[in-house]
């Protein structure tokens, strides 16, 4: 094998593995990317804010006890969010401004924003679809956050029943099962697009104490998995947070066996009649020691 083959080898190798960790390139439509996560959320079709059960694209609300503020239309249907707002992104490319000479309605009327970046630059339309960033909410939450950003809020001020999400002066203050999965999401797309996703150190210290306070649970790294297969790209931010959960899994199923095991073994010892207790230690004993 020629050192030559083996450089170019080596190149693609890396060219690769910069790909499988950075952002998503296998889909650049929001609506396709909507498609795949419908079908991904059978596996646990939860609304993401207020934890409401769903069926095909209608919330549950007496599963969670939510109860519409002002919208009953939009609140009876389900809606895909981008957990860190689009505009977050979106306002990085010069056409959300200041729009493009492309981007003209039917009869020449420009436009700017949203739509006319989504039309003209194809890395965000990537962004926008990255499945990682998007999760299933009642449309009427979705609305309503709009794209103001995490934080904490004085008080528990409920709009919608006893769903826990509050939303006040631009800020949104999430139910706390769920503030590691927003904080990980923040930090995985600050991870893929370096360039388009900066936070300042107030919103770095927030997410990763909600990163510290709420671990990944199963059904985050089971959604995590699937995503990789279909995009293609690792979130390396799940993925070394699930490994160690995976390796605290291992621990703790050994430590029932093991103690089970015990069980098992001092069940079966056949007791010798007549032997003293004198000076035999009564404290706790080994199968103890593995709590």
């Amino acid at each position: 094998m020629s050192k030559k083959f083996i450089f170019v080898l080596l190149v693609f190798f890396l060219a690769f593995i910069s790909f499988a960790q950075g952002g998503n390139e296998a889909i650049d439509s929001f609506g396709k990317a909507k498609k795949i996560l419908r079908k991904i959320h059978l596996n646990n079709p939860i609304t993401f804010y207020c934890r409401c059960k769903y069926q095909k694209n209608i919330p549950d609300w007496k599963s969670c006890g939510f109860s519409f503020r002002k919208d009953k239309k939009r609140a009876s249907r389900i809606e895909w969010e981008h957990v860190l707002p689009a505009s977050y992104f979106g306002v990085k490319f010069n056409t959300w401004k200041n729009g493009h000479h492309d981007c003209k309605n039917k009869i020449g009327k420009t436009f700017k924003g949203r739509k006319c970046t989504e039309k003209i630059h194809s890395t965000y339309r990537k962004m926008q679809a990255d499945l990682y960033n998007l999760q299933p909410v009642i449309g009427e939450v979705n609305g309503l956050r709009s794209n103001y950003q995490i934080g904490i809020i004085n008080g528990e001020n409920r709009e919608f029943g006893n769903c826990d999400i509050e939303i006040k002066n631009k800020i949104v203050e999430p139910t706390d099962k769920i503030r590691g999965n927003i904080a990980r999401t923040y930090m995985y797309m600050e991870h893929a697009y370096p360039k388009y996703v900066i936070f300042n150190q107030n919103l770095k210290n927030l997410i990763k104490k909600w990163d510290e306070k709420d671990p990944v649970d199963e059904w985050e790294c089971f959604r995590a998995e699937k995503i990789k297969k279909i995009q293609g790209n690792v979130n390396q931010i799940l993925y070394d947070r699930c490994q160690n959960q995976d390796e605290l899994n291992d621990i703790s199923s050994n430590h029932v066996k093991i103690q089970n095991k015990t069980i098992f073994y001092k069940n079966n010892i056949k007791k010798k009649p007549n032997i003293s207790n004198k000076g035999s230690f009564k404290g706790k004993g080994s199968i103890d020691a593995f709590k």
